[in-house]
């Protein structure tokens, strides 16, 4: 009867289904993507192949809020540490005009003796100040090609190499370039150390530590567990905006679609009532109807994320949405919840319904 009571009225029973897959879509998109950004970012980042980070005092997690008051002489202290190899400055830029990129500047022989160097695709590495690196991934989103021209941060740029992606940002500038572009003249954003020996990072930790008592100083193997969205501000406050968005889509229009059902079915109502249903009968009916076009909407809505992801991965190649089992499970129940709370009124509404009364209705 549940199953025949859905497929009585099909495109009501259409609607509600795709709203709350509307709604579960957009639970595991936003959160898959906020998710897969990070989570892109932090592999990249890991990938500089250097054992320690520093960053200036209470500096964020995320780089491209740190802005550059670092002095770049303090790399020179920290390369005479004892087991020190090398020392790469690097100042940090976030360009979000055309786009959310993250520009590097970079001294090629530094940066070459933390990371072990680039791959080349294809090019040459940095020489001109103008010179600029991206890698495969951001040349294949925006089509670039050689020697083209990319105009960036207000200036014009000549791709001279393209790079294997992974190693900290998708563009690379000279630092001075950057320095004279952003007014940060000897400064720098973050500091990466090579250990002589990978054993010999948490020595070196406590060394930097001591000799800059007030700095951010994170070993890069635990870099990945901070780059949550808890830690940047914001964030987590975004995702829960638009969890409760999709939440509120979904209630709505169960509310509706089941408030109209119980309206058009109140003769039906009153004949079960008539030959005996109690109210908890009636409730569970309402409800069950509920949870089955909810649990539909949930399966439609998951295969409509990964519809979706599909779409901006081939549209946005720089991407990266991370889709998770515990993100559908938590989506699904949120959808469900929704459901049942927006039924709840009808049923409780259907329930009280006096026999007599149902049965005379037109």
């Amino acid at each position: 009867m549940i199953v025949q009571n859905t497929m009585h009225r099909p495109i009501r029973t259409a609607i509600t289904v795709i709203a709350v897959a509307v709604e579960v879509t957009l639970v595991i998109i936003v959160v898959g993507l906020t998710s897969g950004l990070l989570m892109e970012s932090a592999k990249r980042t890991e990938g500089v192949g250097a054992d320690i980070m520093v960053q200036p005092p209470s500096a964020s997690v995320f780089m491209a809020f740190s802005g550059a008051p670092m002095p770049i002489s303090i790399g020179t202290k920290l390369q005479e540490l004892e087991y020190v190899q090398a020392v790469a400055p690097v100042l940090v830029q976030f360009n979000s005009v055309n786009g959310l990129d993250i520009v590097y500047g970079i001294q090629p022989d530094t940066f070459r003796a933390v990371s072990g160097g680039f791959v080349l695709h294809s090019g040459t590495e940095l020489q001109d100040p103008n010179d600029m690196l991206v890698d495969d991934v951001y040349a294949r989103a925006k089509k670039l090609k050689l020697g083209q021209t990319l105009h960036i941060l207000e200036h014009d740029f000549h791709v001279a190499g393209i790079v294997e992606h992974g190693k900290g940002a998708r563009l690379f500038v000279l630092m001075s370039t950057l320095q004279e572009m952003s007014g940060a003249h000897d400064k720098a954003s973050v500091f990466f150390i090579k250990c002589d020996r990978t054993d010999h990072t948490a020595a070196a930790t406590d060394e930097v530590r001591e000799l800059l008592p007030r700095y951010e100083v994170r070993p890069l193997k635990d870099y990945i567990s901070l780059m949550t969205s808890s830690n940047l501000p914001g964030l987590g406050a975004f995702i829960n905006v638009m969890i409760g968005i999709a939440v509120a889509i979904g209630f709505l229009v169960t509310f509706l679609s089941m408030y109209t059902t119980i309206i058009e079915r109140t003769r039906e109502i009153g004949v079960l009532k008539s030959l005996g249903a109690s109210k908890t009968y009636i409730v569970e009916i309402i409800l069950s109807e509920t949870t089955l076009l909810c649990l539909a909407g949930v399966a439609t809505g998951i295969c409509l994320s990964f519809l979706m992801r599909s779409i901006f991965l081939r549209l946005f190649p720089s991407l990266t949405i991370l889709i998770t089992f515990r993100w559908i499970i938590l989506a699904g129940m949120i959808a469900v919840a929704g459901g049942l709370l927006g039924a709840a009124y009808p049923a409780w509404l259907a329930s009280r319904k006096d026999p007599v009364e149902a049965l005379a209705y037109e």
